[in-house]
């Protein structure tokens, strides 16, 4: 299956993405100066300015500096930027949110504290951090703002000129006690509640999208495989023609000599021929069956036994190939699959196997039965595969093969038939250290509903 991360629904700045941090704060350092500009020029509200001024510089400068750490061109900042569940990149967005929750209520502090209407920016950054970090991180969040709130309500000074009409320095101690208590419960549960729905919300919704991503990465892969069919019997078909003829010519050169003279060379030669003409059949025929849809052809009950001699036929060099021997049960297991589509798709990793061992290399083939599963794996001796190279391993027309000995399609054709079986198709590999093929397929499956799917 092609990876669903090269695909991208929003762009250039996705959901809960560092960039889109970076231009919300931006924004709130815009309306935090124009809000003080604002009280200066417009109201009579004695307020220390010059300390306003200096929070929301602090907001800038960070801001700038966060920034400036996204666009670091170096391999590690362009990873950070780019992995969207990178621990460093959520801790910094944390960490630059309880700052803001930091600085917000700082302040409000010096402007009336909890009566200052602006405390409602709380639920602002609570939202954003709710869609922007992990919920673990977002409760965080939630736990500094009622902090925050909690020293506004018993510490700060109001100004009444920007507090509630019901002003608590005014009132009788008991209900003020009871006033400032009743606000935090207030601001708890408000808090509480919208850290709750929005984080549940946000994951729903990245849940959602990674659904639709894979669901995208499947539709182009099916798109490319039925581009695949069409060529691979399109190829056969225009190849069928001319191998009959040279078919028909092998035969009546063979009719027309039979009773003259000749070298013995000749009938071997043409023997050759026709040994290679039955080859190039089989090869049309299995490049049919692996490019086709596995469901649409014949299944077989079989056993485990029976397919793996099915694959080792078409095996070339089988010298080269150690079968490790499984026990009579393993071999004698039932099991419904298309026989000769699956043995193409194992056969491909055998090949694959032998390109990559070199010339006296051996390639190994075992079997395991266990949950109802088959297991088969294929162990070559080569030198292995980078994570790069195995991260695209099974794209259609990528190989690392020298030209003309394979154009990219094996291991691509391999995981559509074993993905359309309801099996998975796994690769381990390290450099230096050959590479492990894991084919694991249902035993038991319906080939009639199969085909419904």
């Amino acid at each position: 299956m092609p990876d669903p991360s090269r695909f991208s629904l929003i762009t250039p700045a996705p959901l809960g993405s560092s960039t889109w941090l970076l231009n919300l704060r931006t924004f709130a350092v815009a309306g935090q100066l124009a809000t003080i500009i604002a009280a200066r020029v417009f109201t009579d509200v004695e307020l220390p300015y010059q300390s306003l001024f200096l929070l929301v510089l602090l907001t800038a400068v960070t801001n700038v500096a966060y920034g400036f750490t996204l666009r670091w061109p170096t391999q590690r900042h362009a990873r950070f930027q780019d992995d969207q569940s990178s621990g460093v990149r959520h801790g910094l967005a944390l960490g630059l949110m309880v700052l803001d929750l930091i600085t917000l209520t700082l302040m409000l502090h010096l402007s009336g504290g909890a009566g200052n209407p602006f405390t409602f920016f709380y639920f602002v950054n609570l939202a954003v951090g709710g869609v922007m970090i992990r919920p673990r991180a977002a409760w965080i969040l939630t736990a500094t703002a009622v902090i925050g709130y909690t020293c506004l309500l018993f510490l700060s000074r109001s100004i009444p000129a920007l507090s509630f009409p019901l002003d608590v320095e005014t009132m009788p101690s008991a209900i003020s006690h009871l006033q400032r208590v009743g606000l935090l419960f207030a601001f708890t549960t408000c808090a509480s509640v919208v850290t709750y729905f929005v984080t549940r919300t946000a994951g729903e919704l990245r849940a959602r999208e990674r659904q639709l991503l894979i669901a995208q990465a499947e539709q182009a892969a099916s798109h490319r495989l039925e581009g695949l069919t069409t060529l691979a019997a399109g190829a056969a078909h225009e190849l069928a023609t001319p191998l009959s003829t040279i078919d028909v010519i092998v035969r009546e050169l063979s009719r027309h000599l039979e009773d003259v003279a000749k070298p013995e060379s000749v009938d071997t030669d043409l023997r050759l021929i026709d040994a290679q003409l039955d080859m190039c059949r089989q090869i049309l025929q299995r490049m049919r069956s692996a490019a086709g849809d596995s469901m649409a052809q014949r299944w077989d009950r079989t056993t485990v036994g029976d397919l793996i001699d099915t694959t080792l036929e078409g095996i070339r060099d089988p010298h080269r190939v150690d079968v490790t021997d499984g026990t009579e049960a393993v071999e004698s297991t039932a099991l419904w699959v298309p026989q000769e589509a699956v043995a193409q798709a194992v056969r491909n990793l055998i090949h694959n196997g032998l390109d990559a061992s070199g010339n006296e290399g051996r390639v190994l083939l075992s079997s395991q039965v266990s949950d109802e599963t088959l297991q088969l794996t294929v162990v070559d001796s080569g030198d292995g595969m980078s994570s790069e190279v195995l991260h695209r391993a099974s794209d259609p027309f990528f190989t690392t093969k020298e030209p003309g000995r394979g154009i990219g399609l094996g291991l691509f054709l391999t995981r559509n038939v074993i993905s359309q079986l309801g099996g998975t198709l796994n690769f381990n590999s390290k450099v230096g250290q050959g590479t492990t093929a894991t084919v694991t397929i249902p035993l038991k499956r319906d080939p009639d509903s199969q085909s419904h799917d």
